[in-house]
């Protein structure tokens, strides 16, 4: 089939074939066409990357919440300027 798209050619290793097979039982509709099982599998692989992704972004975010503020009055008034003030030009 033409297309503008990049192709990508991947060998069936012994793990790829084990994954395959593995597809096979998880989408049996499927499990004539190893092309179809390998988009299976990318999709699922997707969805974990992207749930681990959210996961992380809101553990960040979590920690950002819990420390917000915890070093509020560490320094004195205007310490930053004073620093500053011996800075070269």
């Amino acid at each position: 089939m033409p297309t503008t798209r990049p192709r990508h050619v991947i060998t069936e290793s012994d793990r790829l074939a084990d994954a395959l097979d593995a597809a096979a039982k998880r989408w049996p509709a499927d499990a004539h066409n190893r092309a179809k099982l390998l988009m299976h599998l990318v999709e699922e692989g997707m969805r974990v990357v992207d749930l681990d992704h959210k996961r992380r972004q809101a553990a960040r975010a979590k920690a950002v919440r819990e420390t917000a503020g915890v070093l509020a009055g560490a320094y004195r008034h205007r310490y930053l300027e004073e620093l500053q003030e011996d800075w070269p030009e």
